[in-house]
């Protein structure tokens, strides 16, 4: 976050506050600031990066291993703020500040690196969320660690003491004196002349008992006092207000809408601020009469109360621009919640706002909305109700990166200096999704013969010149509980004849859905509205893996089109004659011979590195005649969707060099045989207490390296080398033993219908050899632990639902010939077949994702194999994306389960 925040929350003019400082020395340094703000606290700082990583330890340090403290990451701060001492009077962090401890430090097992080399590992660790660091202070010594934690919120970490000879029972913070002054706490306060001035970011009504007390010095109250100044200068900008035009107070306006773009961007005079998931609405505040109104011009004031009362107590003469969102327990906007909102105890409301349109008889649409947005802060109520939206000038690339990790909706980039044009869709701002997501209209649902559910799926489409244009149909999304009360409200939509322009083939077979189900159709008049993710939009203009998100009670039918995403340059970089003109672009083409037919060994370069690949006539699948060469070309067209499952991942390489009934062994320790380009992952068994240098794949190369060395499998671990304890997703491992692949078929259905009952969406794939893998997406926020417990409970309900055939017993002779429900695949370094992998079994099966709509009577494993596995995923695409996008929130699963 380097001194961004830091920055934001002071002040500096006429202050002594540092705002940066450059290090002294070649070796890191720490600190440890004994702080007396509203609450004692203790402020540990790490060098890093060139400023000070700072956590807030509630109870201080200690050097008991058995004792582990909360603390708290706050903003960086510069490297000179390591030598302050004294006084910050009214405003943030007021309070008396001494240095308690500092020294230098080093990461455990540093072996003489230099700081540069410690410093990249550091940002690693903070990055992975564990920090095992070495103190040479003048209090503290020895070993220690900091490890983030998980249902603490996102800044939550643990501070204690590593084992070694320091450690002690005794209590550390019981040596109370500043290491540079020699004084406490007490006697700086008492003594200091040293003021740091800040300033809040929200002024508090209740000052603290230490904050009151500070304030009684005749110098603190001079400080406060050109704060206190300061601050009144700040009022609403007359001068910006003048500049707007004079009108009356409007009754009625349609919000500015963003086009959408590709992909975000960097460029001077743009904004950027977050996308809130939630209801866009328009505040009507004249004098006392107060209107809430969605985008259609719909009332909020009932829907919506608390807002509507928040908008009442501003007692304002103004329209803002907003929107009305309910936060989750991670503070990310949660729409189901929106959607379903009744009162507070459904969750809490806010309206973010970020734009004002007209205040005390001026019109400001055609004032800059930097200029406009000036205003807007200032007049913020103190209820925590409305909130200000931030926006942030800074790099749109990383802003969105950064969304996108929070599991946010996405971002909009603003013109600084854009006008406002009510009701219309303007390119001066742009929206960028982090996930695909749209509108659609509700033309129909189908019931398939076989189901008990309300419905089987909806059928969905969009407006195209005054026409319903069939999109597909979503069978996912949605609890048995949810459905009921959405048939309810389709109830008095119901009509004889479908709504479409043609008629949708709700029955279509396809290649790889031989045998769809029989399902049939009841259609609707397309006036309901909902919201659905999905992965892409086929070229015939059909829904790849949609999910329902939503219904939407802001949209029109009649205004629910086709999004159309235009390219970013198209907009941000100024047309120039286009190079197409002057030499025709080369087309594309599929590399289908990237070994040629004949030649036993050939030499390629792959991403800048040469590869020697030999015995390429040699036999792996006998029956088949397929060769090591034809492997190798599956691996080298199929790159580019299975590298994703692959790339940061430790690979537990198992060989087959004389083909699928040749000798086999697997290969972990790479040690001294991989080639210096290969990365390579140190890892430290806890099962054989061995070290292993594990190959890490980068890229394509690294692939065909393994592929190479005769790996006809690919079995990355669940987990990248950055968060090593944190898989990306859980696995239900459904392994038959004598059970019929029909048997397999319904176990993975009853998975898939437990799951969805928990409101959790799971992608199937083929294991390729007897088998399904069943798969549920972690984002990497929870442990291999949670991952297997939560399994664990899956794998149980699924036990309880089909006893006959089905069993959570590990061991052959207990299980009894059943089917085993493999959860302990969740375990570290456990690894399965990677999505597209080849197998090494008769037929050169590949482990292929499927639709949920394929696990049904008629899939067989010989479905795929190295024939026709490219034509399939170029055909669908990739559809296991989602296992690698947005992970479910565990603990709100499991909350949810122990309710029903």
């Amino acid at each position: 976050m380097a001194l961004t925040k830091y920055i934001e929350k002071r002040n500096f003019d006429e202050s002594p506050e540092p705002k940066g400082g450059n290090p002294d020395s070649d070796k890191l340094r720490f600190v440890i600031q004994k702080h007396a703000a509203s609450h004692l606290h203790y402020d540990f700082r790490l060098e890093m990066e060139g400023v000070l990583k700072s956590w807030a330890v509630p109870k201080g340090p200690s050097t008991d291993p058995d004792v582990k403290r909360l603390a708290m990451m706050v903003e960086d701060h510069p490297y000179d703020y390591r030598n302050f001492e004294g006084i910050i009077p009214s405003g943030y962090g007021a309070g008396t500040v001494i240095v308690w401890d500092e020294g230098f430090y080093e990461i455990a097992d540093a072996n003489g690196t230099d700081k540069e080399t410690q410093d990249k590992e550091l940002r690693k660790g903070i990055h992975a969320g564990k920090l095992h660091i070495v103190l040479d202070g003048k209090k503290l010594k020895g070993e220690f660690a900091l490890v983030k934690t998980h249902g603490r919120g996102e800044n939550a970490w643990l501070l204690f003491k590593v084992k070694d000879k320091y450690v002690s029972k005794e209590d550390i913070i019981l040596k109370d004196k500043s290491v540079i002054s020699k004084k406490t706490l007490e006697q700086v306060e008492k003594t200091t002349t040293n003021f740091y001035r800040s300033k809040r970011v929200k002024e508090s009504s209740v000052k603290s008992k230490k904050e009151t007390s500070l304030n009684d010095r005749s110098d603190v109250k001079a400080a406060s006092e050109r704060n206190k100044k300061e601050k009144e200068q700040k009022t609403i900008p007359d001068i910006i207000v003048t500049a707007g035009k004079r009108s009356t107070f409007p009754s009625k306006l349609s919000p500015m809408l963003a086009t959408i773009v590709d992909k975000p961007f960097d460029k001077e005079g743009w904004q950027y601020e977050i996308k809130w998931d939630g209801y866009r609405a328009l505040a009507f505040c004249n004098k006392d009469k107060v209107e809430l109104k969605s985008r259609n011009d719909k009332s909020f004031d009932e829907k919506f109360y608390s807002v509507h009362k928040s908008l009442q107590q501003w007692n304002i003469n103004a329209v803002v621009d907003g929107e009305v969102v309910v936060l989750d327990e991670e503070s990310k906007p949660n729409f189901g919640a929106l959607q379903n909102w009744r009162s507070e105890f459904d969750g809490v409301l806010y309206f973010y706002v970020f734009d004002l349109l007209w205040i005390n008889g001026k019109d400001l649409m055609q004032l800059p909305l930097s200029e406009r947005r000036i205003i807007l802060k200032q007049i913020i109520p103190q209820n925590d109700t409305i909130r200000f939206s931030e926006n942030f000038e800074v790099s749109g690339i990383e802003f969105f990166e950064t969304v996108k990790k929070m599991g946010l909706e996405g971002i909009i980039a603003k013109k600084s200096d854009s006008v406002y044009s009510a009701g219309s869709r303007s390119k001066d701002w742009l929206k960028i999704k982090a996930n695909k997501r749209q509108e659609m209209v509700i033309g129909g649902y189908t019931k398939n013969d076989d189901s008990s559910k309300s419905f089987s799926s909806l059928l969905l489409g969009f407006y195209e010149n005054g026409e319903l244009i069939y999109t597909g149909k979503v069978g996912t999304g949605f609890n048995d509980k949810l459905q009921i009360e959405m048939l309810k409200q389709f109830k008095p939509y119901i009509i004889k004849t479908p709504p479409f322009k043609e008629l949708p083939d709700i029955n279509k077979s396809s290649r790889f859905q031989r045998n769809p189900p029989h399902a049939t159709a009841i259609w609707m008049k397309p006036e309901l509205v909902c919201e659905v993710s999905f992965t892409e939009m086929t070229t015939d203009g059909i829904m790849r893996h949609p999910s329902f998100e939503a219904m939407r009670i802001d949209k029109k039918a009649k205004d629910v089109i086709r999004e159309q995403v235009i390219n970013t340059n198209e907009i941000i970089v100024p047309k120039e004659e286009s190079a197409a003109k002057i030499v025709k672009p080369a087309g594309t083409k599929d590399l289908k011979t990237f070994l040629n037919p004949t030649d036993e060994t050939q030499l390629r370069e792959i991403n800048g590195h040469e590869i020697k690949f030999s015995n390429l006539n040699k036999i792996y699948w006998p029956e088949e005649k397929i060769t090591k060469r034809d492997m190798l070309n599956y691996y080298h067209q199929v790159a580019p969707y299975i590298l994703p499952y692959l790339q940061d991942r430790p690979q537990s390489m198992n060989r087959h060099p004389d083909g699928i009934n040749g000798e086999s062994f697997y290969f972990k320790d790479v040690t001294g045989t991989a080639p210096d380009w290969i990365e390579i992952f140190e890892y430290k068994s806890d099962a054989d207490d061995r070290v292993r240098n594990y190959l890490v794949v980068k890229d394509e190369a690294s692939l065909l390296y393994m592929a190479n060395l005769g790996c006809i499998e690919m079995n990355p671990w669940h987990s990248k080398v950055e968060t090593e304890d944190y898989p990306d997703w859980c696995i239900i491992d459904l392994d038959p033993a004598e059970n019929t692949f029909e048997q397999v078929i319904e176990a993975a259905n009853v998975t898939k219908d437990i799951l969805e009952s928990m409101g959790v969406a799971s992608y199937p794939k083929t294991s390729g050899s007897k088998g399904i893998h069943i798969y549920i997406p972690f984002e990497a926020k929870y442990t291999y632990d949670q991952s297997k417990e939560f399994a664990r409970i899956i794998a149980t309900l699924v036990e309880r639902e089909i006893p006959d055939y089905t069993s959570i017993e590990r061991a052959v002779k207990v299980r009894k010939r059943k089917m085993y429900i493999d959860f302990l695949q969740n375990r570290a370094q456990a690894t399965v077949a990677a999505p597209y992998s080849l197998r090494p079994k008769p037929g050169a099966t590949v482990s292929m994702p499927l639709h949920w709509e394929e696990v049904k009577k008629g899939l067989k494993m010989s479905d795929f194999t190295i024939y026709n596995a490219l034509e399939r995923i170029k055909s669908a695409g990739d559809i296991f994306k989602p296992v690698l996008s947005k992970g479910i929130n565990l603990e709100k699963v499991i909350k949810t389960y122990n309710k029903e």
